[in-house]
């Protein structure tokens, strides 16, 4: 009896292991969305802080990281200085680095006079949250960041604030 109720405790962890690898790779598996993440990215057209159209497929064939944030955003604002040192670091090896401010234009523009960054930024308002979503930010939550590849794969995302050394990491598979 005893042996026949091992049995039955190892199938059913057996088949709670399996349900729960099954629900894990459901909630994480690659969307619709995120399979066409470069098509929805480089298909956008925001506002520059400056007024002018920011056409983000001027952005596909490269590495790019793509940092959404805003100015109410404590964590996001940390790591802007973070985000201009990589860029300011690595555009001479191709890799490109925009700002989606999720953010009023004049905000976004007093912000940029106090912390100025050499990278563009796009005023997107609540559509950049739809952005971020489509690239993987289910929560919606700020700061996400994302890197693509120059074919437009996303190699890494991160939702929270992320660091220069964190970025050197998710060049180094790329290089």
């Amino acid at each position: 009896m005893n042996r026949r109720h091992a049995l039955s405790y190892a199938g059913a962890a057996l088949a709670a292991a399996l349900a729960g690898a099954g629900l894990a790779w459901w909630r994480w598996r690659p969307t619709e969305a995120a399979a066409h993440a470069a098509t929805t990215l480089f298909s956008q057209t925001f506002d520059s802080p400056e007024g002018s159209s920011l056409a983000l497929r001027q952005f596909a064939g490269r590495p790019l990281v793509v940092n959404f944030w805003a100015t109410w955003c404590p964590p996001c604002v940390r790591e802007m200085s973070e985000l201009d040192r990589f860029y300011r670091g690595h555009r001479a090896q191709g890799w490109q680095v925009l700002g989606v401010a999720i953010d009023q234009p004049q905000a976004v523009r007093e912000f940029l006079l106090k912390v100025p960054v050499s990278f563009p930024i796009a005023i997107a308002g609540f559509a950049g949250t739809e952005l971020a979503k489509a690239l993987g930010n289910t929560s919606g939550a700020l700061p996400f960041t994302v890197a693509l590849n120059a074919s437009g794969e996303i190699t890494h995302r991160k939702l929270g604030e992320t660091s220069y050394d964190e970025l050197l990491g998710w060049v180094q598979p790329l290089a």
